[in-house]
Order: C-alpha cells, then sequence, then structure tokens
C-alpha cells in the first residue's frame, strides 16, 4: 500500500485525523501538505500538536515562515511556503528540518509544499480537498519505504 484516501466529515475529523497522526509518526517524519485555502491544513497541524502533547497553540507560519514546538512528545517544525517563490524556498535550506544534522530530528509538516523544487528523499504527502465548512478528502501517498511503513502505521491506529 502505498496510498490511501480518507473521508473527512468536517474540520473536526481532520483534527482528529492530525492528532492519530500525531501519536503514531516518529521522528524524522516529513509531511508534505496541498490543498487550497481552507481546505484544513492548519487544522490538521494543529490535531497533530494535540496528538503530540504540544499545549502551546499552533497557529499557521504564513508570516514567521517557521513555528517551532519542541515540547512534545517529540519536536513538530510547521512551515508554511505560500508567500514565497522557488528562489526563496531555496534560501530557507529545508533540508536543516530533516536531516537532523542542525535540528533534532521531529515532525516536519510543511503548508503549500507544491512551492518545494527540491523535495526530501521520502515523505508522506498529504492532499486535502474541501472547504472549511464542508466534507474533505485527504489523500495519502508515501514516497520512500520509511514513509511506506508509516502509512500502515497510519491506516492501523484509524481503525
Amino acid at each position: 500500500m502505498t496510498s490511501i484516501a480518507l473521508s473527512l466529515a468536517n474540520a473536526d475529523a481532520t483534527r482528529k485525523l492530525g492528532n492519530v497522526l500525531g501519536r503514531s509518526l516518529p521522528a524524522g517524519t516529513v509531511l508534505l501538505l496541498e490543498g487550497n485555502l481552507g481546505s484544513g491544513k492548519t487544522t490538521l497541524v494543529q490535531g497533530i500538536g494535540e496528538g503530540l502533547g504540544i499545549e502551546e497553540a499552533i497557529a499557521s507560519p504564513t508570516f514567521t515562515l517557521v513555528n517551532e514546538y519542541l515540547e512534545g512528545r517529540i519536536p513538530l517544525y510547521h512551515l508554511d511556503l505560500y508567500r514565497l517563490n522557488p528562489s526563496e524556498v531555496r534560501a530557507l535550506c529545508l533540508e536543516s528540518y530533516w536531516d537532523g544534522l542542525e535540528n533534532p530530528l521531529g515532525i516536519v509538516a510543511i503548508e503549500w509544499a507544491e512551492r518545494l523544487e527540491q523535495r526530501p528523499p521520502d515523505y508522506l504527502q498529504i492532499r486535502l480537498t474541501g472547504a472549511e465548512t464542508a466534507a474533505r478528502q485527504a489523500y495519502i501517498e508515501a514516497i520512500g519505504q520509511f514513509s511506506a511503513r508509516l502509512l500502515g502505521l497510519v491506516e492501523g491506529s484509524r481503525e
């Protein structure tokens, strides 16, 4: 299994999926989040934070670019590339968040990941469709062997 599709009835279901991810995923996980405005990317990351035991409010880092939450089970790095062009994204040296050399490994969640020119070698791509107040769909695809194993973990923990 390299992909799954999930129906999410509303924003609460999106947050609950994030909670499952936060409780299940290990350090070293990279989540590339794609979807239109209001599709639930930040809501999903808020749920991940809850699952990790992060008590601090998680807000979109649209203007700060990166929010680091270090007090949970493992670190959560929440990035938002919405306002950036490809050369600005390159200048951020985002690999420092997933290679473990400069920052402790954690979960890296990148909103507007379609702006990444160079992706990590292994990641879960999560595409969210739908609107803030309506039903949504989550399509999760595993890229790489590590993430393929994680996808099985996620599917098993939802049952």
